[in-house]
Formats: C-alpha cells, sequence, structure tokens
C-alpha cells in the first residue's frame, strides 16, 4: 500500500523545506521507495534533493499539445493519436516515466508550468492516471503542492493518508492555513488526516498565536524553529537532504513524522 503525504500551505512559508526533510526522514528510517512530486510550478525540490531536472511534465504536456495541433492542421493524426499513431496515453506515460529524476532512495517527478490559453481537462485526466499509476510503484509519495489545495485534485486522484499544511508563525499565514483546512472537506480525494505544521518559529510561542491555533478547525502537529544555519547551508549550494540529523529544523520535523506514520 502507498502512503501518500500532501503539503499545502500559503507561498514562501517553506513547504519545500518540510518537504526535503520528510523525504529525508523517510529515506533514512522507512524500508520502500519514495516518489516526490513538486508540483509548483517553481519546480525548485530538485535543488533540495539534489537531483538533476530536465523535463517538467508541463513541458511533456504542451509539447504533447503543440504537436497535435500541428498534426491537425496539415490534416494528419486523428484526435485520440499521436503523430505516427501512437495514443496520447501511451505518449504521455512513456515521456512522464522518461523525465523521472533517479535517486538513490528517492525520485521526482515535477509537474512544471501551469496550463496556457486551450482546453486542457483530457490531456489532465491522462496525465493524472499516469501519475496515479506510476506512484503505486512506490512505499511513499510526496506531494509538494502550489499554495493553497485548489490544485492537488488536478494531480492526482489518490487518497490522502496525511495532510500537512504548513504555516508560518503569522496571523496571514494562519489564516490561509484555516482556509486550506477547511477546502480539504471540498475536494474529491479522501483526506485521512490533516495537521497544521508551523515553521520558523523564534522562541516558544506567543500567547496570541497559541489562542488563535486553538481555535483552528485542524490540530497542531507541531512547530518548526527558525534557524539562520538552514539559510547558510542553502547559499553554499548543499541539497538540504545533506543536512545534518542534528539540525533543530530536521529534529523537529522528524519528530513529528514519529507521531503520524
Amino acid at each position: 500500500m502507498t502512503t501518500t503525504i500532501a503539503l499545502a500551505g500559503k507561498g514562501g512559508v517553506g513547504k519545500t523545506t518540510v518537504a526535503g526533510m520528510i523525504i529525508k526522514y523517510l529515506a533514512q528510517n522507512q524500508t520502500g521507495s519514495i516518489l516526490a512530486i513538486d508540483a509548483d510550478p517553481s519546480s525548485n525540490l530538485n535543488m533540495v534533493l539534489g537531483l538533476d531536472l530536465e523535463w517538467t511534465v508541463g513541458d511533456i504536456r504542451e509539447d504533447m499539445l503543440e504537436q497535435v495541433k500541428t498534426s491537425l492542421t496539415n490534416g494528419g493524426a486523428a484526435m485520440g493519436t499521436m503523430p505516427g499513431g501512437t495514443s496520447k496515453r501511451d505518449y504521455l506515460e512513456y515521456h512522464v516515466r522518461s523525465s523521472l529524476s533517479e535517486g538513490s532512495r528517492f525520485d521526482l517527478i515535477a509537474m512544471g508550468r501551469g496550463e496556457g490559453q486551450g482546453c486542457y481537462c483530457a490531456v489532465n485526466h491522462n496525465l493524472r492516471e499516469v501519475i496515479d499509476g506510476l506512484s503505486r510503484h512506490y512505499a511513499y509519495v510526496v506531494i509538494d503542492n502550489e499554495a493553497g489545495m485548489e490544485h492537488l485534485a488536478r494531480r492526482t486522484t489518490r487518497d490522502v493518508q496525511q495532510l500537512l499544511i504548513v504555516s508560518d508563525p503569522t496571523q496571514r499565514g494562519l489564516v490561509a492555513a484555516q482556509r486550506i483546512a477547511d477546502m480539504r472537506k471540498e475536494l474529491d480525494i479522501n483526506i485521512e488526516n490533516a495537521f497544521l505544521m508551523i515553521n520558523r518559529m523564534k522562541g516558544d510561542m506567543p500567547a496570541e498565536l497559541k489562542t488563535f491555533v486553538e481555535k483552528m478547525d485542524v490540530p497542531l502537529l507541531g512547530t518548526i524553529p527558525a534557524d539562520d544555519n538552514l539559510s547558510l547551508f542553502e547559499f553554499s549550494g548543499k541539497p538540504l537532504v545533506d543536512l545534518g540529523d542534528d539540525s533543530p529544523v530536521y529534529q523537529s520535523v522528524a519528530g513529528m513524522l514519529k507521531k503520524i506514520l
């Protein structure tokens, strides 16, 4: 059985860093392979994981649609096929698998740029099926989402065992986290558990913040301390998964994962 962990939260709260720490923990403490899905158009999870990124799913989708458009203009390719007679589903599956960045314990798929003009419903349906089929071969799938949750249902039809909503210790971040928590009930995805993680906490939680959190419709899993050494590590160009196990950031994320896995 595949365990799916999805991260959500407003932009700039450190979701990708937290995703990297989760993958580091899984690689070191759990058996089975791990698939990371970078669903943010900025596509920088590969840098956190130390993997090269040549193609994104967005590149594949746009290339396929351009080929279909050109072929139809020239009187070729039926609506359900690519030039040469390959089905669109088979074309997408081949290229998505080819775009996989492979590591020793984890692999990565980057969704890349968003859709341009035109109808993407059919191709997105095929992409969901291809990515869901690929995900079944992994013990863990970690999805680093765009800001918000509205895009998750367009990326996967999989059940999500753990939804981790990341916020910084600000009112704006927590208001966004509450909206995401509310939105999870409207998605066509079964989300088994949802938790709040507060990132970049300096010292103890202020009383006002604690009161706000206690009123939220999502339980607090824990806090992650602010760490200037993390920024220095990132500026060095080293992948964050190489961060030492004694890092306060890693230790806090690891402690939270021990509670829920």
